[in-house]
C-alpha cells in the first residue's frame, strides 16, 4: 500500500476556481492567500482539489489549460498542506457531449439522458474513453511531481446510473456467452423455460427494461457493478503510471450508489475512501428518536447508523479508510438546511476516527454561490468569512494537530461481526421480501433485515465489524473465528453452496453463528433451494422451515422456559416470520401470538466446538439489543453502566496503545467511570482507573493507555 502520512489527515474540498475572484488571466489574488492562511490557521494538513472542472482543464477540445492550478498547490505547500488531486471524467464538459452525442447514458434502452447535471455520458464507450484518458495524463503528468500531492482521487462517487446504452447491452451478452458457453446452458441455470423465455440464439435475450426474471436481474447488476470497477481500476492504472513513490490513489464512495460493489471496487485501489452524510442536530441525540421504519439514503439519521457507515467503509479493505467528503454545514438541497449544535462536528470526526478514518475532510471549504449545491454548506458561509462552523472545524484542527499521530489508523474493536451481501441487497431491491405500509415493494428490505442485528448491537454498547461475504472465502474456518468470534448473517439470500458450507465450518470451529432471515433459502443464482431452509445449514442449526409470512403488525415476542435471553415487556418481532421447525435445537424465545406462536422465534444449537442460533424474524430494538447482549455478554469497551446519552468506542494504536473514545451525544451532562489507567489525549493529564470522567453536552474525550 502506498504511505500515508501518520497522522489524522484534516480538510476540505477547495475549489478555488469557483470563486468569485477567480481569473486565470490574473495572478493569484488575495481571495487564495486568504482561503489558504485561514485553513493553516484551523491546522488543515489536506485539501482535494481539481475533480469537478473538466471543462476548465480543457476548454475545448484539445486545449488544455493546466497552470490554473498552480498557485493552488504552491500555496498549499508553502504552508504545509498536502493535495489530493482529482481526475475530473464525473463531470463530462458540455463540447464532449456536443461532438459525440452517442456517449450521453441511456437509463433505458434508447432513452438518453439530459444535460445539466454529472455522470450523465456512458464512461464505457470508446470515444469518451479516449478523451478522459487524454485529461487523465496530461494532469498526472503536470502535477505528479509536484511536492504537495500525496495522493489522487480518480473520479468521484461512480455508479450513479445503470447503463443501457446499446454498447453495453452487447458487451453484457458477450460476458454471459463467456460465463455460461451457449444458450442453453444459461436456459437451465436462469430457468428460461418458465414464461416460454427459452433462447435458441444469444441475439434472443431481451434487453432488460421490461425484464421480470430474478436471475436477470442479478446477473446484470453484477455486471453492472463490474463495469464501475473495470472503470475506476482503469483510471488508477493510468495514474499509476506517473504517481511518485508514496502517493496513493483512491476514489471517493457514496455506499448507497446503485452500481457499486464496494469490496470489489476498494481492491483496485491503495485505500478506501467514503462520503459518510449524516444529519445534524437531533438526528445525533441519544437516546436515538429515529424510529425503526426510517429508510437510511445517502445520508443516514442516528447515531447508531453513522458508525454503521463508518464500519461499512472500514469493510471495504478490513483496513482503515479516508473520509474524503462529509458535513460542513447544512446537506442537500435548499429546502433542508440543518446545521450542526456547538460540538457536533467534533463528535461525528472523532467517531469516524475511533472506527478507523485516516482522513476527515469536509465538502466543501466555501458555499457555493450557484449550482445545485447552492445551499449545500461549507466551512465559510457565503460571504466568505469566517464563522461558527469555521470556528467549530479550527477547535477540531487543533485537537488533531496535537492528537492526529497517536490515533491515526486505528484497529477498531469488534464484539460482534455483521456479513454483508451486495449481491444479497441487489436482489431484494426489486424482488424484496417485504412490503412498504401501503403494500407497494419496499427496496429498503435488506437493509430493513441487516440493520436491526447492528442497531441492536449499536444499543447494547456492543462495538460492530462488518464483513462481505466474499472476504470470508479468504479464510479458513479457524481464522475466521479468531477474527470474528460471533458472526452474525442476516438476509445472505444469494449464497452458493461453498459459502453455507463455509458458514457450517466456521461454526464446527468454534465460532457462534447467528443466522437471520433470508439466509441460506437461495443459491447464486438466486433460484430458491429445493431443501428446506435455511439451506445446507439446517442441520447445523437443528431447525429448519418452508413457510414464513409477512407482518404488518408486531408480534410480542417472550423468553422460553430457563431462557439465557433476557427480554423485556417491549420485545417484538417485526416485517417478518419464518415458521422454525426445531429438530435439535433449543428454544430460546417464542412468539405470543395465537397463529405464530406454535413456532419458535429464536432457537440454538452447538454445533462442533461452536454454534448455530437462528433468528427466524427481524427483531425489534429491545428485541436485538436484548440478542446482542447475550451474544457478547461483556464489551470489548469495559465500560460499565454507561448512561443513556454516552458511547465507548475503543480501539487499537499502531504502536499497540489502546484508545478509547468517549462520547455524550445530549444536550445533558454525564458521568462515566473510567475502567482502566488512561490518560487524556488532549490535554495530557493522567485519568486513573474509577475516575469519574465528566462529559458536557455533546462532548468528546480523547483517552489512551500509557504504554502497548
Amino acid at each position: 500500500m502506498a504511505a500515508l502520512p501518520a497522522r489524522v489527515l484534516f480538510g476540505a474540498a477547495y475549489y478555488y476556481e469557483y470563486t468569485p475572484e477567480y481569473d486565470p488571466e490574473l495572478q493569484p489574488d488575495e481571495r487564495l492567500k486568504t482561503d489558504l492562511d485561514l485553513m493553516a490557521e484551523a491546522n488543515f494538513t489536506v485539501i482535494r482539489v481539481g475533480e469537478s472542472v473538466w471543462s476548465t482543464w480543457e476548454p475545448s477540445n484539445g486545449t488544455f489549460d493546466l497552470d490554473w492550478l498552480q498557485p493552488v498547490l504552491d500555496g498549499a505547500h508553502e504552508r504545509g498542506i498536502s493535495v489530493i488531486l482529482g481526475t475530473p471524467t464525473y463531470a463530462a464538459p458540455p463540447w464532449l457531449a456536443r461532438q459525440y452525442p452517442e456517449i450521453t447514458a441511456e437509463r433505458a434502452t434508447g432513452q438518453r439522458m439530459g444535460w445539466g447535471a454529472r455522470q450523465e455520458i456512458d464512461f464505457t464507450h470508446p470515444a469518451f474513453r479516449f478523451h478522459a484518458e487524454r485529461v487523465i495524463r496530461r494532469i498526472a503528468a503536470r502535477y505528479a511531481d509536484h511536492p504537495a500531492v500525496i495522493g489522487w482521487q480518480v473520479d468521484n462517487e461512480p455508479g450513479l446510473h445503470l447503463f443501457h446504452n446499446r454498447g453495453v447491452f452487447q458487451r453484457f451478452v458477450d460476458h454471459l456467452r463467456e460465463k455460461y458457453g451457449d444458450v442453453e446452458t444459461l436456459n437451465r441455470e436462469w430457468g428460461l423455460v418458465y414464461w416460454s423465455h427459452r433462447l435458441s440464439d444469444w441475439s434472443d435475450l431481451w434487453t432488460p427494461d421490461g425484464n421480470e426474471q430474478p436471475q436477470y436481474d442479478v446477473a446484470w447488476r453484477e455486471f453492472q457493478a463490474r463495469q464501475v470497477t473495470e472503470f475506476i481500476g482503469w483510471q488508477a492504472d493510468l495514474v499509476r503510471e506517473y504517481a511518485r513513490e508514496g502517493q496513493f490513489v483512491t476514489t471517493c464512495i457514496s455506499y448507497t450508489r446503485q452500481g457499486v460493489s464496494d469490496d470489489e471496487l476498494a481492491a483496485r485501489l491503495d485505500i478506501a475512501s467514503g462520503n459518510p452524510y449524516y444529519d445534524m442536530q437531533d438526528g445525533l441525540l441519544l437516546p436515538d428518536p429515529t424510529p425503526d421504519t426510517h429508510e437510511q439514503i445517502w445520508k443516514t439519521t442516528g447515531v447508531w447508523s453513522m458508525y454503521q457507515t463508518a464500519d461499512w467503509m472500514f469493510s471495504s479493505r478490513q483496513e482503515p479508510f479516508l473520509v474524503t467528503e462529509t458535513n460542513a454545514q447544512s446537506i442537500g438541497f435548499a429546502w433542508d438546511n440543518r446545521p450542526g449544535y456547538d460540538g457536533q462536528w467534533r463528535q461525528a470526526a472523532w467517531a469516524h476516527v475511533a472506527r478507523g478514518a485516516r482522513m476527515i475532510e469536509y465538502w466543501q471549504w466555501q458555499t457555493l454561490r450557484f449550482g445545485a449545491e447552492t445551499y449545500w454548506g461549507g466551512v465559510l458561509p457565503h460571504t466568505g468569512k469566517p464563522g461558527r462552523t469555521y470556528a467549530e472545524i479550527a477547535r477540531l484542527g487543533a485537537e488533531f494537530e496535537k492528537a492526529g499521530p497517536l490515533v491515526a489508523g486505528l484497529e477498531p474493536d469488534a464484539d460482534i461481526t455483521l456479513v454483508y451481501s451486495t449481491p444479497s441487497k441487489w436482489l431484494m431491491q426489486k424482488y424484496p421480501p417485504l412490503a412498504t405500509p401501503d403494500g407497494a415493494p419496499d427496496g429498503a428490505a435488506y437493509h430493513r433485515l441487516f440493520d436491526p442485528f447492528y442497531r441492536g448491537a449499536f444499543d447494547a454498547r456492543r462495538q460492530v465489524r462488518i464483513v462481505h461475504a466474499r472476504q470470508l472465502e479468504d479464510l479458513t474456518p479457524e481464522e475466521a473465528v479468531r477474527r470474528h468470534p460471533v458472526l452474525v448473517v442476516p438476509a445472505l439470500y444469494v449464497v452458493d453452496d461453498a459459502g453455507l458450507d463455509r458458514l457450517a465450518a466456521y461454526a464446527e470451529a468454534g465460532g457462534h453463528l447467528v443466522l437471520g432471515p433470508r439466509t441460506g433459502y437461495a443459491d447464486h443464482e438466486a433460484r430458491a433451494r429445493l431443501t428446506p431452509a435455511p439451506g445446507r445449514l439446517a442441520d447445523a442449526a437443528g431447525v429448519s422451515y418452508d413457510e414464513f409470512s409477512n407482518l404488518h403488525q408486531d408480534v410480542a415476542v417472550r423468553p422460553a422456559p430457563d431462557s439465557p435471553l433476557r427480554l423485556s415487556e417491549s420485545a417484538v418481532a417485526t416485517h417478518w416470520i419464518e415458521c422454525l421447525n426445531p429438530t435439535d435445537a433449543e428454544v430460546l424465545a417464542d412468539y405470543e401470538h395465537p397463529h405464530f406462536g406454535r413456532w419458535p422465534a429464536i432457537t440454538t444449537r452447538a454445533h462442533g466446538a461452536g454454534r448455530v442460533t437462528t433468528v427466524g424474524t427481524a427483531p425489534g430494538r429491545e428485541l436485538a439489543r436484548a440478542l446482542a447482549e447475550w451474544l457478547a455478554p461483556s464489551a470489548s469497551h469495559a465500560w460499565q453502566d454507561l448512561p443513556e446519552s454516552v458511547t465507548a468506542t475503543t480501539g487499537t494504536s499502531p504502536d499497540g496503545r489502546r484508545v478509547h473514545i468517549v462520547h455524550n451525544w445530549s444536550w445533558e451532562s454525564a458521568r462515566a467511570s473510567v475502567p482502566v489507567d488512561l490518560s487524556d489525549v488532549l490535554d495530557g493529564t493522567s485519568v486513573p482507573v474509577g475516575t469519574v470522567l465528566a462529559l458536557g453536552p455533546w462532548d468528546v474525550r480523547v483517552l489512551i493507555t500509557a504504554t502497548p
